[in-house]
């Protein structure tokens, strides 16, 4: 069964995660066999998402499954771009996953943990010029709701991340 991680943190976007969730559990609740499991992972155990939104992760970062999928919400990211233990922790996952994703500001997190190097990408249209300036290696790609490049997934806002989950359900 595969593994499809969703990274969260203080104030990441609650439908930045939970949108990818729902596409993700819905989509294999309607297989005969569940192809996958979703889960939250996390730093700590639990984690106050945008808006005070308490959440629960299933794992942490120091006890997650190895992940086919490593999906990195996006949200209020500048705090944790410095945070060593969460870029240690995307840059192990997704090593070996098999498809590295981001939500909206989530490509910020792995481009600073080293995931995203020169790929296309995109994040959310008020964040286009930040992704350039920060990481100029980037190909940062504008007025498109997802890139694909390589095993590479980033989209723009929030139903833009819906969209790429449903996506990736279709390459899975």
């Amino acid at each position: 069964m595969l593994q499809i991680g969703i990274v969260i943190y203080d104030d990441a976007e609650v439908l930045d995660f939970a949108g990818p969730f729902e596409v993700f559990s819905t989509a294999a609740r309607l297989c005969d066999s569940p192809p996958w499991q979703v889960s939250l992972i996390s730093e700590n155990p639990e984690v106050m998402a945008r808006g005070g939104f308490p959440v629960k992760s299933h794992f942490t970062f120091a006890d997650h499954p190895p992940l086919d999928v490593l999906l990195v919400s996006g949200g209020v990211h500048t705090a944790v771009m410095e945070n060593s233990v969460l870029l240690t922790a995307l840059r192990e996952a997704g090593h070996g996953a098999r498809w590295v994703t981001s939500v909206c500001t989530g490509a910020f997190l792995l481009a600073e943990a080293g995931l995203l190097t020169d790929q296309r990408v995109t994040t959310h249209w008020e964040d286009i010029a930040d992704l350039r300036h920060g990481f100029p290696a980037l190909d940062v790609q504008e007025k498109i709701r997802w890139v694909e490049d390589g095993n590479r997934l980033t989209s723009a806002g929030i139903s833009a991340g819906i969209d790429m989950s449903l996506h990736l359900v279709e390459r899975l």
